[in-house]
């Protein structure tokens, strides 16, 4: 089944309020790790709360597209714990 932008909503609905890392490509071989807890979807994008120890701003978006595009990519925590066991 192709992965679409609605799919993609609706698994990251499922996990507002849990601890992810977004992986984002920052530019030419640059890549920026953010962590942070999922705060809320929109229509197109979706927030996170920003680590304020890591981090200078408090939160930032991202679209659905970026994901489907793989411009950026997330893990939950609750996932890297599943795949350790």
């Amino acid at each position: 089944m192709p992965i679409t932008l609605a799919s993609i909503k609706a698994n990251l609905d499922s996990k507002v309020g849990k601890k992810m890392m977004v992986v984002a490509q920052a530019g030419r071989k640059k890549v920026t790790k953010r962590k942070g807890i999922l705060h809320e979807t929109y229509p197109s994008v979706f927030v996170v709360d920003l680590d304020q120890e890591e981090n200078a701003f408090e939160r930032v978006s991202y679209s659905y597209a970026d994901l489907l595009t793989k411009t950026i990519k997330i893990e939950f925590d609750d996932d890297q714990q599943t795949a350790a066991s």
